[in-house]
């Protein structure tokens, strides 16, 4: 027999490893590198038509898509696990009788994540289609959009950690909160 919240829960673990993995890719490697190949493009290196042809748009589809299936996984985690509530959670454990306090250290890593996801859908992947060339863009508007994909990206690089942090305390006693 299958436990299916285990099953639920391992899902949205290694997912989510995935999804900060490439954040962190994205933010600590690949930005840096092409840098350094538009610099030596004019200088006779390879510039940095590799990245942006053959890695950027590959690595973008499972950015997305972790992106998605960990927020999904542990939507339906929090639903079913009998030990969470989906609205619970993103009430901040504020909506019982009393304050349920691993929902609300819950939520705040929820709500966290959840801005995470729509910094990817909505400004880190539209921006990068335009960037990458995979719709038509002006110079300006590729400006434009390097920036916003930057500071978004970046953004959900600083979340990424209280993220975690709220999951995980969540599942612990803490003493200033019990």
């Amino acid at each position: 027999m299958i436990d299916v919240d285990f099953l639920i829960r391992w899902i949205h673990i290694v997912v989510g490893v995935m999804w900060i993995g490439l954040l962190y890719f994205f933010n600590f490697v690949q930005v840096p590198a092409l840098a350094q190949a538009n610099a030596e493009a004019g200088s006779g290196g390879p510039g940095p038509a590799a990245i942006t042809k053959y890695v950027a748009p590959r690595a973008l589809f499972w950015f997305r898509y972790a992106a998605l299936v960990t927020w999904l996984s542990g939507a339906w985690y929090l639903q079913s696990a009998p030990q969470y509530s989906l609205h619970g959670v993103f009430t901040l454990g504020l909506m019982g009788e009393t304050v349920n306090f691993q929902h609300t250290l819950m939520g705040m890593g929820a709500w966290l994540g959840t801005i995470m996801l729509f910094n990817v859908w909505m400004l880190i992947w539209p921006n990068q289609k335009k960037i990458l060339g995979m719709v038509q863009a002006t110079d300006a508007e590729k400006a434009k959009a390097r920036r916003v994909a930057f500071l978004a990206s970046r953004t959900n690089t600083m979340l990424s950690i209280p993220m975690l942090m709220f999951m995980q305390a969540s599942n612990h006693k803490l003493p200033f909160f019990m």
